[in-house]
């Protein structure tokens, strides 16, 4: 199982944001990071399984992509944002509706039992 999806971050350039058991199956989970609300996303079953993206929905403003449900769609996995319904990649962050419309991405990954996400 890899719940890893740390690209090239520096050991140093990590923060842990919660205990690896508060992750919740196929859902999300919101942390605190940076000084943003981040959404973690445990899917286990997956080549990658853990994701971390940006809690807040840039159509309407609302802190609620956490509360998204998680699916597939065009051959990727993807968040449906819970009001209006916009579709955004997991992997990058892009809305397939909308290009003009992105949630911020982080590289996330756990270590001995706690999640961690890249600061960079």
């Amino acid at each position: 199982m890899n719940l890893s999806n740390a690209a090239v971050v520096n050991q140093s350039s990590w923060q842990a944001v919660c205990q690896a058991a508060d992750l919740v199956a196929d859902s999300g989970v919101v942390v605190w990071h940076g000084g943003e609300q981040v959404a973690l996303f445990y899917l286990p079953g997956h080549e990658q399984v853990l994701y971390a993206i940006d809690n807040r929905d840039p159509r309407s403003g609302a802190n609620i992509i956490g509360r998204g449900l998680v699916g597939s769609l065009q051959g990727e996995l993807v968040v449906a944002a819970p009001l209006y319904k916009q579709h955004f990649s997991l992997q990058d962050g892009r809305c397939l509706e909308d290009p003009a419309q992105r949630l911020r991405v982080w590289p996330v990954r756990v270590v001995a039992g706690l999640v961690e996400i890249g600061l960079g």
